[in-house]
């Protein structure tokens, strides 16, 4: 890898590297404020949550909504922000009530902008908003925000602004249940997490470094799927490579056609549904398929199957370990863009925030 490479993506690298340090400084800055508590008593347990969110913080929204729903009980769901500005009508009913939560980094895209205006403007609908950025737009209609300023990044493409939202989200769920187990989880996390960054960094990089795909499938169900999602998109954003996303178990049903040495399909097994998804990957093992396999514990079946293994061993709820499973996703689109020669710092054709003209 050359010296060029190696600096063209130099604030992308430490961002991603900083991430358990920043969610400690985001844990301390939120016990300081006491935000959680104030928001977690404006949000009343049995109301439906709807994530709004574009790009990554579509996919925080995904991850959110299902931690969401499984700490609290309460119905959760993620939506694109477009699809509340073009269809409102499927998402919002007068037979029930809904708690909008949007998610921008930067409160200032666009499309979360007016859809905060149109929910607080046009229906009259008290909105949440989760962001890295103060006395942006989205904050200023929206009726309250939840911040988690250290998060806040130089680089492009959202690496520890996406975890650390993530984070926020589930923070507040956990206050919201009064799950005292779920809250105790969060805080163990970092620790965990720095061992995992430390162990994998130059292991992906020497995997990334000795193969050449031309897909990459990611792969994910439950509250794993929107975390597969972001993973496919940072090797998109980071190496312009294609890359797809499917729920695990969906991809026998046709997708499994493209299964051979060039795809690299990217396994994020859950604990629930681990036997049903390890039998996916045997089979696709089976078809000839390169495999990454991400697990919370690993079987010798699955270490069988695994071209490279992870091993997170988080003892947090398994609603909550979507981001360990994250970082390792992240290094496999940093140091493919690298190995491509692009600068990840500065990806083609993107934006910090998609802002459309006149706004």
């Amino acid at each position: 890898m050359s010296v060029v490479a190696k600096a063209s993506g130099a604030n992308t690298r430490a961002e991603i590297a900083s991430q358990p340090q920043c969610w400690k400084a985001c844990f301390q800055a939120l016990e300081q404020s006491q935000q959680i508590k104030k928001l977690a008593a404006k949000i009343n347990p049995d109301t439906d949550c709807l994530f709004i969110g574009c790009g990554s913080s579509y996919y925080i929204s995904q991850a959110a909504a299902a931690s969401w729903q499984l700490i609290t009980g309460s119905p959760a769901r993620a939506v694109p922000a477009s699809e509340l500005l073009l269809f409102p009508d499927l998402l919002l009913t007068t037979h029930s009530k809904s708690q909008p939560i949007l998610v921008s980094r930067s409160g200032n895209s666009s499309e979360v902008v007016r859809a905060a205006e149109y929910l607080e403007q046009k229906r009259d609908i008290r909105t949440l908003a989760i962001s890295c950025a103060q006395n942006q737009p989205m904050d200023q209609i929206a009726s309250d925000t939840l911040f988690l300023l250290p998060a806040d990044e130089k680089s492009v493409v959202m690496t520890r602004s996406f975890s650390s939202m993530l984070l926020g989200a589930q923070t507040l769920a956990a206050q919201v249940a009064n799950s005292q187990e779920v809250a105790d989880g969060l805080r163990r996390i970092p620790d965990r997490v720095q061992l995992i960054l430390d162990s994998v960094n130059e292991r992906i990089e020497h995997f990334v470094e000795s193969h050449t795909f031309a897909d990459y499938v990611f792969l994910g169900q439950g509250p794993l799927f929107g975390i597969a999602s972001e993973g496919q998109l940072k090797v998109k954003e980071m190496s312009c490579s294609y890359a797809q996303v499917y729920h695990t178990l969906e991809f026998r049903h046709g997708p499994k056609a493209i299964a051979g040495p060039e795809t690299l399909l990217t396994f994020l097994l859950s604990e629930s549904g681990y036997e049903e998804e390890r039998k996916v990957l045997a089979e696709m093992k089976a078809l000839g398929a390169t495999t990454l396999v991400i697990a919370n514990e690993a079987d010798d079946t699955a270490r069988q199957n695994a071209d490279f293994l992870v091993e997170l061993h988080l003892d947090a709820p398994e609603c909550v370990r979507q981001v360990g499973y994250l970082v390792t996703l992240q290094l496999l689109g940093l140091y493919t863009g690298l190995k491509k020669g692009y600068d990840i710092d500065c990806p083609r054709n993107l934006t910090r925030a998609v802002i459309l003209d006149g706004e």
